[in-house]
């Protein structure tokens, strides 16, 4: 049994996890683990924080995509939660390389670990300038680049790679729906390997923050969503005072990074 099959959360063994299947499973495992929930609502309320610094002046809707077992809603009612695939607890059924929204109807759009499951992702910046508000902007968290990432992110799922010299930023390993897999590393190609493209091709797409989040060792030893958690949740104040005293390390350690894109005025 290899090291990922051992530490992978039981009930998820022999379940696609790219399938439908596996979101009414994340949903419970979510709701017995507090450690991996306070990250997630780290991640709402960064996703919120960085929607009222650069799109306060702006009216229209919030938008969740892939949203899968979300909690988004339930901290911030006014969230719309979506997924491309449909379930209970959602709003909607949102596609994010066509989107069924009404034109610069969108004050935010989140895109939380979801960005590099986009097939294509410049059908997705297209569908951005389409739908947002001028003024208007998308919160990406998504995979980091840092040391730990690149090992990690690269062994931990066989069903998603983590290639930082992809020549595209397509799916790898493949040009078709079977054999191609999400690329982890999406958003450094998109906004740091190849910024100078995305601006070139985008223009009225501008980048206004790039940050590393800093909750990486609750993250790890949370498990996730797919692996078991390895320490005790009643450790919890004690690893946010751990990754505190660690900030310095976090370009080597991180494992998330955020980045916020908002459409020009003009």
């Amino acid at each position: 049994m290899s090291f990922t099959n051992l530490f992978l959360e039981p009930r998820l063994r022999g379940v696609d996890l790219q399938g439908y299947e596996r979101i009414g499973l994340h949903g419970e495992i979510l709701a017995q683990k507090p450690l991996i929930r306070e990250v997630f609502k780290e991640f709402y309320d960064t996703s919120i924080s960085l929607d009222r610094m650069y799109f306060d002046k702006v009216a229209g809707d919030r938008i969740e995509l892939g949203a899968g077992t979300s909690l988004f809603r339930k901290y911030y009612g006014d969230v719309i939660s979506t997924d491309v695939q449909p379930a209970p607890h959602l709003d909607a059924v949102i596609d994010a390389q066509d989107m069924n929204l009404r034109d610069e109807s969108v004050r935010a759009i989140f895109c939380i670990n979801c960005f590099h499951h986009f097939p294509d992702p410049r059908k997705f910046f297209d569908e951005l300038l389409r739908v947002l508000k001028a003024g208007g902007g998308c919160v990406v968290i998504d995979p980091y680049f840092g040391l730990l990432s690149r090992i990690l992110y690269k062994h931990l799922f066989s069903s998603e790679a983590y290639d930082c010299n992809a020549p595209d930023w397509n799916y790898c390993a493949g040009h078709d729906k079977k054999s191609a897999r999400p690329n982890q590393a999406l958003s450094y190609l998109v906004f740091f390997r190849d910024r100078a493209r995305f601006n070139t091709l985008f223009p009225r797409l501008e980048i206004v923050h790039l940050r590393i989040l800093p909750n990486y060792i609750r993250y790890l030893l949370s498990g996730g969503l797919n692996f078991r958690q390895v320490v005790p949740s009643f450790l919890i104040p004690l690893l946010r005072k751990l990754e505190v005293a660690l900030l310095r390390l976090a370009p080597i350690l991180a494992l998330h990074h955020v980045v916020v894109i908002r459409k020009r005025k003009s």
